[in-house]
């Protein structure tokens, strides 16, 4: 059985690192052998500092897979499904390698990072590095918790892995990240209920307006949406804030069983629904990166990098 990488189903932490590569030389074989070499990075840290609950992924541009690994490739590999509507936009941008880096210890969030960087150097350029925190009790920047909706307990991995039918990657994930830069200042003239209902839930309890009485615009009505038999459209969210005293925002990470979950919550997001309701929270915020990404398990990593 395929044993997926820890990273992606694992417990909220106090610390991320985000990497975002593009390779710059043709030395497939190398970077197959150093992505092998990176789980082993993570392990050694994981027994190493126990109490730090480290876990990590590393995930492949799918642009990037068809150099990497062209001989084998998942059933819905698909492009970051770019889109644009008045002023709302969800761009793609660079990225041939995403790894996702968090522990309870933001020194040892650096100290894998350091030796990734070292260990990659050679082939790779870093697009961006982004250092993603806790904020409070597991919220987002705005003041809502973040993450509600995520599937629980054994669930969660139904959800974001891929089961036996793509055998070949049974325990990988389809990856999306985004980069959202918030505007603050405009969000925090609003009242707490206008908040409240651009989000749809409560700010401070928590609780979901019930239905009939949240807007069309609601984030919550945007995101959480259902199939024609009226089964919930699920991904796994491993996003954190990021920021410091100019800039603050959320860096989304989304993990599922196929691309399409992510592809059709982007779409209710940007265009909204028949009436043209979109995803009112976006204009208080910006998607400036995008990417698509898939991550194998660490069982197919290992046996590609032998070959």
């Amino acid at each position: 059985m395929a044993q997926a990488q820890k990273g992606i189903c694992a417990e909220p932490n106090l610390h991320a690192l985000y990497l975002t590569f593009t390779v710059v030389d043709d030395d497939t074989q190398a970077m197959r052998t150093k992505l092998a070499r990176i789980l082993d990075l993570f392990t050694h840290f994981d027994e190493e500092y126990y109490e730090a609950m480290v876990s990590g992924v590393v995930a492949i541009g799918t642009e990037y897979w068809y150099e990497l690994y062209p001989d084998i490739i998942p059933q819905e590999l698909a492009p970051f499904p770019a889109m644009n509507c008045d002023d709302r936009s969800a761009p793609n941008s660079p990225g041939d390698l995403f790894i996702q880096v968090k522990a309870d210890r933001i020194d040892i969030c650096h100290a894998i990072g350091i030796e990734i960087m070292q260990l990659l150097k050679p082939h790779v350029d870093l697009y961006e590095e982004v250092r993603g925190f806790r904020y409070l009790d597991g919220r987002d920047l705005t003041g809502f918790v973040e993450g509600t909706e995520n599937p629980r307990g054994m669930h969660k991995f139904d959800v974001a892995l891929v089961g036996d039918n793509d055998p070949d990657f049974a325990g990988g994930s389809y990856i999306h990240v985004q980069r959202y830069r918030h505007n603050m200042t405009k969000w925090q003239l609003l009242p707490t209920s206008s908040q409240e209902d651009i989000i749809g839930r409560s700010k401070t309890d928590n609780v979901e307006i019930v239905s009939d009485k949240k807007a069309s615009f609601a984030h919550t009505k945007r995101t959480n949406l259902k199939d024609d038999k009226s089964k919930s459209i699920e991904m796994l969210r491993q996003s954190m804030p990021y920021g410091d005293m100019s800039i603050q925002g959320l860096y989304f990470v989304s993990c599922a069983n196929s691309p399409e979950p992510f592809k059709k919550m982007l779409k209710s997001m940007i265009f909204g629904d028949e009436e043209g309701s979109y995803d009112k929270l976006l204009d208080f915020t910006i998607a400036e990166t995008g990417g698509a990404f898939f991550a194998p398990s660490v069982t197919f990593i290992k046996r590609q990098a032998k070959h």
